[in-house]
């Protein structure tokens, strides 16, 4: 069982985030492209393992579908502590973020995208209850180039 809560500053040293300059695959590259100035309704949790200890964290923000983005789903990202990895913590965390939008927002569909080398967090995922759609080819710039990556999501039914 996980805990989903507000981030403290006290989290902070212990979350790796865009302030680093390494992945679980490496260096990170630098992108070719400026980031966002911002996200809108973005957010993220704090992930707490039965212990009671921070184990990582689950963020999201909103993607759109359609013309003028009129249906909007969020998409999930997770990063989970090494020592906190390989315990169900991220299928834990994941199924539980999907099920707190689709009990207080009016979202239809949880998306995750990964990696295609990331085996362990495609496992997750199907754990949490999301299905695999497909290959995202060239997606997303990582380790100087741009890589595939796998798009999962989960509907409101799937989780009745």
């Amino acid at each position: 069982m996980v805990t989903l809560r507000p981030q403290r500053p006290a989290d902070l040293a212990l979350l790796v985030g865009a302030d680093t300059p390494f992945d679980d695959f490496g260096p990170l590259a630098p992108s070719p492209y400026p980031a966002p100035s911002r996200l809108d309704d973005a957010g993220a949790y704090a992930v707490v393992d039965e212990q009671g200890e921070l184990a990582g964290e689950v963020s999201w923000h909103w993607r759109g579908w359609g013309p003028n983005a009129g249906s909007r789903c969020p998409m999930i990202g997770i990063w989970v502590r090494p020592e906190h990895r390989g315990r169900g913590v991220g299928a834990a965390a994941q199924r539980r973020v999907a099920e707190l939008f689709f009990t207080h927002t009016t979202a239809n569909r949880v998306e995750a995208h990964t990696d295609v080398d990331n085996v362990a967090e495609q496992r997750a995922l199907e754990r949490a209850g999301f299905t695999r759609e497909g290959v995202t080819r060239g997606a997303q710039w990582r380790d100087g180039c741009y890589r595939d990556g796998v798009l999962y999501a989960v509907l409101r039914a799937d989780l009745r």
